[in-house]
């Protein structure tokens, strides 16, 4: 589920995700020892919508890098 507050994440990098859900990670952790229930569903929720958008870059990169292979191996002869 989306977290409803967050604002667009499509201008972050993947490693602005990656250091923005270890944040949360510790966030999540203090939250968990405080007893907080309510702000541990917040930030489990905004967890998600980090993770998606790096999943989801991940693969778009992914995906780049194995287009770009494929152009490269029609073009190596190696007979």
């Amino acid at each position: 589920m989306e977290h409803p507050l967050l604002q667009s994440l499509d201008h972050l990098s993947v490693e602005d995700l990656s250091g923005k859900i270890s944040e949360l990670h510790k966030k999540l952790g203090i939250a968990a020892r405080t007893g907080n229930g309510h702000l541990c569903d917040q930030i489990r929720m905004a967890l998600d919508s980090y993770s998606s958008k790096y999943q989801e870059k991940l693969q778009a990169s992914y995906k780049k890098d194995g287009d770009a292979l494929d152009k490269l191996d029609n073009k190596i002869d190696i007979s």
